[in-house]
């Protein structure tokens, strides 16, 4: 089977992907979502499924269309039925357009995992689609797996957004108007959400993780020193440590960040980022600020993350304090480059 998987965002389809995985079934995501406004939200939803297809290594296509005029003038006549008149249809008939020009044989979509969509119509709809274009329609009930799905996108640190899409969705949303409960079958079951990942400070035994944090620090006494007064942090994933951080006190406004490594088979999926959260959100209520030292290439990363101050330069640090030149990729370390956090915005 080749299966176009329509997807709306990377949320919704972590468990639409998983089970569909589960059944040996490889689908193919299929993105285009242009009632998705403003252009800033568009962007963060298609840039963050972009990375977790990548770190899945699923097959991906993004058919890239920006369509608020369109959207304005198709759902400004009926701003209530803009779903079943426009958001729906135009995204489902173009993945039907696409899977059969393309030789894709069978389409589903991650509209059918949540919970707040009109389930019905999607599915009746996409049914009357496929017979159109001559293509099989794999209907799946994911909504059984919404919170298992929804605690892993977040266990993931995946961009997890807080409207379903269009403008009038948003203005909603601000407003607290037109929100309703969603109504599921009788007897309908949800699959448990199982929490995977935990962070937790670990008091004891911090020189067990030692060997992982000299991948980010090779020097085995700075590491040793700092772990006398530091915090450590575990972040684990089915109970496997894959990700640490170490934290020590600069005075009573700053705690600074001292060492953040991720197991590398655990790399690219989002666990540093959502360590740093949770420091962050750790330490908010004690300190104004979290400070880092770190390499030219890793400045974009700390950025990124609301390290956005620069706050000093420590010249010829690593040839001055390490015995051995130390190389981050092609770079050779020179220099050591602060920056801060601010913990109270």
């Amino acid at each position: 089977m080749k299966l176009l998987m329509h997807t709306c965002c990377a949320p919704c389809s972590v468990f639409c992907i998983d089970s569909l995985r589960e059944e040996k079934i490889e689908p193919t995501v299929y993105w285009y979502n242009p009632n998705i406004h403003p252009y800033e939200e568009y962007a963060k939803r298609r840039d963050c499924l972009k990375e977790y297809c990548k770190s899945i290594k699923v097959n991906a296509i993004f058919d890239d269309e920006y369509g608020l005029d369109n959207f304005c003038k198709e759902a400004a006549g009926d701003i209530k039925a803009r779903c079943v008149n426009y958001c729906y249809p135009v995204r489902l008939r173009k993945t039907c357009e696409y899977a059969k020009a393309n030789g894709y044989d069978a389409v589903t979509t991650t509209l059918l995992y949540s919970i707040y969509q009109n389930h019905n119509f999607i599915k009746n709809y996409l049914e009357k689609l496929c017979k159109e274009y001559g293509l099989e329609f794999v209907y799946r009930d994911f909504r059984v797996g919404f919170w298992k799905g929804q605690q892993k996108a977040h266990d993931l640190g995946l961009y997890m957004q807080k409207y379903c899409g269009c403008i009038f969705s948003l203005e909603d949303k601000e407003l607290n108007r037109n929100v309703q409960k969603p109504k599921l079958p009788e007897n309908f079951k949800f699959l448990p959400a199982i929490k995977m990942i935990n962070i937790k400070k670990e008091k004891n035994n911090k020189e067990k993780y030692l060997d992982l944090l000299l991948e980010a620090d090779p020097s085995k006494e700075m590491i040793e020193k700092y772990l006398q007064d530091g915090e450590m942090f575990v972040l684990t994933y089915k109970e496997e440590p894959a990700c640490i951080a170490v934290t020590i006190k600069l005075n009573e406004n700053a705690i600074e960040l001292k060492n953040l490594v991720t197991k590398e088979k655990y790399r690219g999926k989002g666990y540093a980022k959502r360590m740093i959260k949770y420091l962050a959100d750790n330490y908010k209520t004690k300190y104004n600020k979290m400070i880092v030292g770190t390499t030219e290439n890793n400045i974009p990363f700390y950025v990124k993350q609301g390290f956005d101050n620069y706050e000093k330069t420590i010249k010829n640090f690593f040839i001055d304090n390490y015995k051995k030149d130390l190389y981050d990729g092609s770079l050779h370390c020179t220099d050591l480059y602060y920056y801060s956090r601010n913990l109270k915005k």
